[in-house]
Formats: structure tokens, C-alpha cells, sequence
């Protein structure tokens, strides 16, 4: 297992005015899974690419159980990278692709044939040895990729988008096999992805890079009860903000005056909260209790989406559709705003 720390990463691409990677700081615990989180072109694959050796820092270091590896040769680093388009050679079979990395390391034969085995029994594609890429499906090919850099026993696992390419149904396949593996064989794990749910639902920690910068480095839930900035709480389905001002443990807003959670910001802010956490109707007892009126109601299978109007304000609201069920536009509807919901952003 292997503790990387990236210390003021930076990387400039000739003829840009703005820095693609821009002062990064991550701790990565050994034995950890961390996502690098953000929409496309905000720096995560070109972290990616700096960590494994294929792109040249501007500035800053990256080590490997405190020792600096930016010296060492992409192949020698102990990094290995499971690339988004799989890359298998299609002319070798399936035991020729997983054992490449062993055979140019020289390891013996019989050696390399046991640990094929042992690996795609792993990665469950037991028996496929001598079938060829061409005849598996998008997601054993992907399986394929990731027995070739585990068979190494990397360092180091790097996965760029490694579920982006499959369907919904082999997305939550893999989505636990890469989670059960990785806590079967406590390989520092760090991957790419855009997906805020496959983030939270793979991940021990994830770092939230926008235009690149590190926005957020916490637990998953975090952002959702914590977020760091408006930005961070909209990009994670935040759509609830009141400005307003707090004291002593009260929001006063438009909204009216809300008991906030202890250790809130004071001063003047941004109120927000997630639709999910909004209390309507029956369940609306006890604090932060409100009077509303339903604008809108959009039945989404098995959640229905309100929005509500409360003076000037208007909120969006998430309940169970039987609970709202008779629930008509421009009806008075009451609502509450438990105060551990609640979360003051500085503005």
C-alpha cells in the first residue's frame, strides 16, 4: 500500500492563458479509494496523467510514502493506468493481454500463467484465457484492462472514466467489483470520473476539481451537508439558496427566522439545504416550520418534484409521490426546514 501527496501541482499547456492543473494539494491515505470529481476539461485527467508519469508537472511534486517520484521513469514509478478506452492489443489473446506486463518484466512462464488465472478468476471472466478481445462484450474488456494492471501489483491503481462506456446495468456491475477488489487487495486506488453518484457511492474520499482547482477534498457526505461553496452544493444537485444573515443561531431570511445547527456561519450568507430534506405536509411538525404555496408539481416516477412559493422566495421540495399525492397547484401546503439540514454558505 502506498500514501501519495501531491504538493502544489501545477501544469501549464503551451499557448493557454489559464493553468489546466492549478496549485493542487491532495493527502491520499494508503490503502484508500479517492475520486478526482469534476466536468470535463477541469484538470482530473491531467492529474491523472502527472501522477503516472505521462505528462510533466509545470510545478510542484508528487510522492510516493514521502518520497518524490518525478524523477523516476513512468514504468519504473509503480503506477498503472487503466485508461478509459480499455487499449488492449487485439491481436493477442485474453492471457497474452493480462500477462504482457509480466512477460517484459521477464517472470517465468508458468508463473505468469498462474497468476492470469488467479487474476481473471478475480476480475470474474474465469475460462477466457484464449478468447480475444473482439469477442467479449464492452464491459468484460474492461474487466480485461483492469486484470492487466492489477496483475502487476501496482502501487498505485489509476482508473481514467473506467465505467463511462457501459451501459447503466454493467455500470453498478463493475461499480462493485472495482469497489470489492480494491478492499480485497488494499491498493491505493485513485480514479476519474464526472459522475457525482459513482463518486459517492466508490469512494473513502473525493477531491471536487472545478476549472482546475481543488474545490473540496472531504467524505462523500459532506457535500451534501457541508459543501464548501455555492458552486461545490450546485454541482452536487444543490437548488435551494436564500440569502440572508445569521446570529446567534438563527437565519434571518425572507423566508422568516430559522434555527440554525450549532457551529453555523454568523454574519451575512447563503441559506441552503437540500429538496430531499424539505418536510411536507404531515411530517412539517416542530421547527422552522412555514406556510407555502405549491407552484409546481412534477411527478418523476418515484419521486415527485415540488416547487413552492414562500413570500418572495421560491424552493424546490422532493417527496414521496404518495405523500403529496393530492397535493394541488396554488394550495396552501405546509412545509418545514430541519434545522441539521440547514448550511450557511459565505458570500
Amino acid at each position: 500500500m502506498t500514501h501519495l501527496s501531491i504538493k502544489g501541482l501545477t501544469k501549464r499547456f503551451s499557448g493557454q492563458t489559464e493553468a489546466a492543473v492549478a496549485d493542487l494539494n491532495l493527502e491520499i491515505e494508503s490503502g484508500s479509494l479517492v475520486a478526482l470529481l469534476g466536468p470535463s476539461g477541469c484538470g482530473k485527467t491531467t492529474t491523472m496523467k502527472m501522477i503516472a508519469g505521462l505528462l510533466e508537472p509545470t510545478a510542484g511534486d508528487i510522492l510516493f510514502d514521502k518520497q518524490s517520484i518525478l524523477r523516476i521513469a513512468p514504468e519504473r514509478r509503480g503506477a498503472v493506468m487503466v485508461f478509459q478506452n480499455y487499449l488492449l492489443f487485439p491481436y493477442m489473446s485474453i492471457a497474452q493481454n493480462v500477462g504482457y506486463g509480466l512477460k517484459i518484466r521477464k517472470i517465468d512462464r508458468a508463473i505468469i500463467d498462474q497468476r492470469v488465472r488467479e487474476i481473471l478468476e478475480l476480475v470474474r471472466l474465469p475460462g477466457l484465457e484464449s478468447r480475444y478481445p473482439k469477442e467479449l462484450s464492452g464491459g468484460q474488456q474492461q474487466r480485461v484492462a483492469l486484470a492487466r494492471a492489477l496483475v502487476v501489483e501496482p502501487r498505485l491503481l489509476l482508473l481514467d472514466e473506467p465505467l463511462s462506456n457501459l451501459d447503466a446495468h454493467l455500470r453498478f456491475e463493475l461499480r462493485d467489483l472495482i469497489r470489492d477488489i480494491q478492499q480485497k487487495m488494499g491498493i491505493t486506488t485513485v480514479f476519474v470520473t464526472h459522475d457525482q453518484e459513482e463518486a459517492v457511492v466508490l469512494a473513502d474520499k473525493v477531491a471536487l476539481i472545478l476549472d482546475g482547482k481543488l474545490r473540496q477534498y472531504d467524505n462523500a457526505d459532506a457535500y451534501y451537508k457541508r459543501p464548501a461553496d455555492e458552486e461545490t452544493a450546485r454541482f452536487f444537485g444543490g437548488q435551494n439558496f436564500v440569502a440572508g444573515r445569521s446570529a446567534n443561531g438563527v437565519f434571518e431570511a425572507p423566508l422568516g427566522s430559522l434555527s440554525l445547527p450549532q457551529g453555523a456561519h454568523e454574519g451575512s450568507g447563503i441559506l441552503t439545504f437540500r429538496p430531499e430534506n424539505v418536510r411536507i405536509g404531515a411530517a412539517a411538525t416542530g421547527e422552522n416550520s412555514l406556510q407555502a404555496r405549491l407552484v409546481d408539481k412534477i411527478f418523476m416516477g418515484t419521486q415527485t418534484r415540488l416547487r413552492l412559493s414562500v413570500g418572495d422566495e421560491t424552493i424546490t421540495a422532493i417527496a414521496n409521490p404518495n405523500d403529496v399525492e393530492g397535493y394541488l397547484v396554488d394550495q396552501e401546503v405546509p412545509l418545514a426546514l430541519p434545522s441539521s439540514a440547514l448550511w450557511v454558505l459565505k458570500n
